[in-house]
């Protein structure tokens, strides 16, 4: 049995600690990583070497970077009064992909929740605070997910940022586009209702 060669399950288990990947499609990775030339498998060793040693996270934003403080935060084209409130660092990476939008990130590096032991002092909530006390920022657009530590998140984070006379805004959420009304669910079909716009 391959689960007998040590090097082999020992990939297995590492891959398996990865969200999403299983025990199966671990061993299907490391199938794909055996069957390869040992230049690839050495280079993917070498980027996740890389990724260790030279990635960090940025001072001002908390963004991922290889440099400190990261390009978005040095662009001097961005829009320094609009601030976004993402939970993770791929929440900006989806934004950037829009390209609808030139402000500045904060990336809390996850959501409120109580349930999981996850309260305030374990995101970088202080930090946001202290970035809006220097009076720069004018407008907060919350761009946690629409779930429920999401929604709490952007909650909370209204209630402490509305006293700082900052205006405070949260994604359009509804229907996407290209659906049909008959497959949405009936939250978001009432959202979409209630959050109407003029046409």
């Amino acid at each position: 049995m391959l689960d007998s060669v040590p090097s082999f399950d020992r990939l297995i288990t590492e891959l398996a600690k990865f969200p999403g990947i299983g025990r199966k499609t671990a061993a299907r990775l490391a199938f794909f990583v055996l069957k390869q030339p040992r230049e690839q498998a050495e280079a993917l060793a070498d980027a996740l070497k890389s990724l260790k040693e030279r990635v960090r996270f940025c001072s001002i934003c908390f963004q991922m970077t290889e440099q400190d403080p990261c390009p978005l935060c040095l662009d001097p084209r961005r829009e320094g009064s609009l601030l976004c409130v993402v939970e993770e660092p791929q929440d900006v990476m989806a934004i950037e992909r829009s390209h609808c939008y030139q402000g500045r990130y904060h990336v809390l590096h996850g959501a409120l929740s109580p349930l999981d032991g996850i309260g305030p002092e374990s995101l970088k909530i202080a930090e946001l605070k202290n970035r809006l006390s220097d009076g720069s920022v004018n407008e907060v657009i919350l761009a946690t997910n629409f779930n429920v530590k999401g929604e709490t998140t952007a909650l909370y984070l209204a209630r402490l940022i509305r006293p700082m006379n900052i205006r405070v805004t949260r994604l359009a959420h509804g229907i996407p586009l290209g659906s049909d009304l008959e497959y949405i669910d009936e939250a978001t079909v009432g959202r979409a209702v209630k959050a109407r716009q003029e046409f």
